[in-house]
């Protein structure tokens, strides 16, 4: 796996390229994994090709880059889980694995563009993994936490 590190907007990323097959590539942007849709296909050496399988897209999420096109990656995400609204570093997480949350309750906070936002529960429920740790920078709809 290739690996990069970007700055984008202050933030830091950690990017693995894992493989290309055409204009799709399977990659790895702070240990979560994103297949994305690139305008034309690449071909660049030392890239392997990905096995030949169906690409889902998730249409709510974006990552965008100035200098690059727009690609819409594919989250695998698991029932339950609350995703990040916007690109940010976690500067709190306020609840614990196996507490009962309400909906509207603060669960964490996430700094973007040197302002916090709290991050709240979307429903009741139990708070069954914490997928982030203080101090991690998240892209927008990265998984954050899981509540059952």
């Amino acid at each position: 796996m290739k690996e990069y590190n970007f700055i984008i907007n202050g933030t830091k990323y950690k990017v693995g390229i894992q493989s290309v097959e055409d204009n799709i590539a399977e990659v790895e942007v702070n240990g979560t994994p994103f297949y994305v849709e690139m305008e034309k296909p690449l071909v660049k050496k030392g890239i392997k090709p990905l096995a030949k399988r169906a690409v889902y897209t998730h249409d709510e999420t974006t990552v965008s880059s100035p200098s690059q096109p727009v690609v819409k990656p594919v989250v695998k995400v698991k029932t339950g889980a609350l995703l990040s609204p916007l690109p940010g570093v976690i500067t709190a997480i306020s609840v614990n694995v196996g507490d009962t949350v309400k909906i509207g309750q603060k669960v964490l906070a996430l700094e973007a563009m040197k302002m916090e936002n709290n991050i709240n529960a979307d429903k009741d429920g139990k708070v069954l993994e914490i997928k982030v740790s203080k101090g991690d920078s998240v892209l927008e709809g990265t998984e954050l936490i899981i509540i059952g």
